[in-house]
């Protein structure tokens, strides 16, 4: 028969069983490899202006040239590992965005391009794209009231 733990022991088990916290280290190297990204970014976009682009311009290459990069390096699994790495820092710039499409169209690759691919694309950034653009327009149509 087994002997049931008081609610001390128990927390003194599960205490025991926790790994320790990596917080600090795991900030710093999502900080690290997220600025380096965006400096990666604010390069292209000042090259890009010494060519002579415009601002408008300018924002929309840098856009396709940073996604290019991020499903570039997922095609050659080689983001994986800067994300084992970095965290939260490789998944919020846009290059974790493209990420997040290609992963899954990788994967399921082998069931198809319909049914596959094309079906399973979104299953990552579908639910942030649905609920992102849901919330724009909740706060459009809130600023248009209050206007």
């Amino acid at each position: 028969m087994q002997k049931t733990m008081t609610n001390k022991e128990y927390q003194a088990y599960v205490e025991k069983k926790t790994p320790n916290s990596k917080t600090g280290r795991n900030v710093l190297r999502a900080f690290l490899i997220g600025g380096l990204i965006c400096t990666i970014g604010q390069f292209i976009t000042n090259v890009l202006k010494m060519m002579g682009y415009g601002q408008e311009q300018v924002s929309s290459i840098v856009s396709l040239i940073m996604i290019f990069i991020g499903a570039l390096l997922t095609g050659l699994d080689i983001y994986d590992d800067i994300g084992r790495y970095a965290g939260a820092g490789s998944i919020v710039p846009i290059t974790g965005f493209a990420n997040s499409i290609v992963s899954p169209a990788i994967e399921f690759k082998s069931e198809g391009y319909v049914m596959g691919v094309g079906a399973r694309m979104f299953v990552v950034a579908g639910p942030v794209l649905v609920y992102g653009i849901s919330t724009s327009i909740v706060a459009g149509i809130i600023y248009f009231l209050l206007k």
